[in-house]
């Protein structure tokens, strides 16, 4: 499937293009306080070793305003500061390092404040994203939209995007998210067509992994599809590493991210004695990891099998495999068993695997 992607002005968000063609770029925000500073920067680092492009921190006072520039000499992945309310905080994060802010203009204090905020942005040519979603509509569109529909939060976008330009600056994203996939959809469709500012794409509030996982994939897959979309965040009540993830394996499924590490397993069943749930998990999140660091251009097949039923055909189709039995495994490489380990060691016997495969 080719997909046409829809034209959209470039914006840089530290060494990460976003729009105009741009490799689509995946985002997460981190869930430690931001003030906490070395378990924020743990966080960071971890997610930029499995393939997060930019990570966005919560600001939500002074205190962490000011830690926010001391992580950002800690790191060098991309880091967006998200401002509600207190312009003052943006001001301290943009002089701090940050690479791009997020905003919603309406909410920062009147035109005055806003202009400082624009002027200094401007100053170090750092892209404003303009997020507006079902909570934060104006009053008044409200009111003439009948409620948060996909209209509404068009509006309010756009004229808080205005208002960013009426201080003569367009180094802008936008987003528009609704907490329900239909409305998603509408609204970056509706956008899409009376813009060319790049666009960051998500649910709003899409909630834990399996629901929020569900509510993202069709939005975001949908609009994706059909060319709509620069940046996406996969939002879940769960950690940021699984929603980088999800926004990884998004994107390849339709071709838009070089392929990874594939890791297949199996449903379990009342045969399994062994904790494939788990093992699968693991190993998928330290090959992300592991490639990041060590790319190739060919990625293993990795097969985590529960029992002997289907394991050893399994084994044959896969580059590296594991088939359970009662609280061990079988390790199969290119198809032949080569030894049988115990399920404590069957991550580091895998991955031992895969650092040795066509290396």
């Amino acid at each position: 499937m080719k997909i046409s992607r829809h034209s959209t002005k470039l914006v840089q968000v530290g060494s990460v293009a976003v729009g105009n063609g741009a490799a689509i770029s995946v985002q997460t925000m981190t869930k430690t306080d931001t003030r906490d500073i070395r378990a924020t920067v743990a966080q960071i680092r971890e997610l930029e070793c499995i393939g997060c492009d930019i990570v966005r921190l919560a600001i939500p006072d002074m205190d962490a305003a000011r830690a926010f520039a001391k992580i950002k000499k800690q790191v060098s992945i991309p880091l967006i500061a998200d401002i509600h309310f207190d312009f003052s905080l943006a001001l301290e994060t943009l002089n701090g390092g940050a690479d791009g802010i997020r905003i919603n203009p309406g909410n920062i204090g009147g035109p005055d404040k806003l202009r400082k905020v624009v002027e200094s942005a401007k100053k170090w040519s750092v892209a404003i994203r303009v997020g507006v979603n079902s909570g934060s509509i104006e009053r008044d569109i409200l009111k003439k939209h009948g409620g948060p529909t996909s209209g509404a939060l068009v509006a309010s976008a756009l004229r808080n995007v205005a208002l960013i330009e009426d201080f003569g600056y367009d180094q802008i994203k936008i987003s528009v998210k609704a907490s329900d996939v239909p409305r998603t959809i509408d609204a970056y469709r509706l956008l899409a067509k009376k813009t060319r500012y790049p666009l960051h794409l998500g649910v709003t509030e899409a909630g834990t992994f399996m629901a929020g996982t569900v509510r993202s994939s069709v939005a975001m897959g949908i609009l994706l599809a059909e060319g709509i979309g620069d940046t996406i965040r996969v939002s879940l009540t769960d950690s940021p590493v699984k929603e980088v993830m999800v926004g990884l394996e998004l994107l390849r499924s339709l071709g838009l991210r070089d392929p990874g590490p594939s890791v297949i397993s199996c449903p379990t069943c009342g045969r399994i004695q062994v904790n494939v749930v788990s093992l699968a998990s693991r190993v998928e999140e330290e090959m992300e990891k592991y490639f990041r660091n060590h790319p190739r251009p060919e990625m293993p097949i990795v097969a985590v099998m529960g029992c002997m039923v289907n394991g050893p055909g399994e084994a044959k189709h896969a580059d590296i495999a594991v088939a359970g039995g009662e609280h061990k495994f079988a390790l199969y490489v290119g198809g032949k068993q080569v030894k049988v380990v115990s399920e404590a060691s069957a991550l580091k016997a895998i991955m031992s695997a895969v650092r040795k495969w066509r290396g």
